[in-house]
């Protein structure tokens, strides 16, 4: 079952070109100093809103909505991620994903499920572990990369760089 910290019912920025739900899942491993949902960040947090809950509003929202986003927090980081991908499949919505790559292994199993991704690319990779705060976030994020890269999926690569310390978006 996956946990949900919150819910967009409708955007017109979070899929190209699409309106879409944006399902914000909780917990995330990095703890990114200018993170734009630290609530969403404990994993242990109690879910805000039921799956369940959220199936039902999807439900009354065909013909009118798209898509459907998960965010976070980190959606990789739940086990339920895949199966609550399927049964947004199954109501006839694109399934976009907006990930910073913690996992890479569960986002190669979920990237046939996904019409589109995002992947928040960090920093610089040589300073990506400063960035998040944890040792090997870099192989993490490279090994993403590389596999939303390699899976043919419609991407973008998204990055908060300063001046003069672009991230190293395309594989080496």
């Amino acid at each position: 079952m996956l946990h949900v910290g919150g819910l967009t019912r409708c955007s017109a920025t979070d899929y190209p070109g699409k309106l879409a739900a944006v399902v914000f899942c909780q917990g995330c491993a990095w703890r990114c100093g200018y993170c734009h949902n630290p609530e969403l960040q404990d994993a242990r947090a109690g879910a805000a809103i039921a799956w369940t809950e959220v199936l039902a509003f999807l439900e009354r929202r065909r013909g009118l909505l798209d898509a459907v986003v998960f965010s976070g927090g980190e959606p990789t980081q739940q086990r339920g991620l895949a199966q609550a991908m399927v049964d947004v499949k199954a109501m006839g919505f694109l399934v976009g994903l907006h990930t910073a790559g913690i996992v890479p292994w569960r986002l190669e199993k979920v990237l046939p499920l996904v019409d589109w991704v995002a992947m928040d690319v960090k920093g610089r990779f040589d300073e990506h572990e400063r960035v998040t705060g944890v040792r090997g976030s870099a192989g993490r994020a490279k090994q993403s990369r590389d596999l939303i890269l390699k899976s043919g999926v419609a991407c973008e690569l998204h990055t908060l760089s300063r001046a003069g310390s672009a991230p190293d978006p395309a594989p080496a």
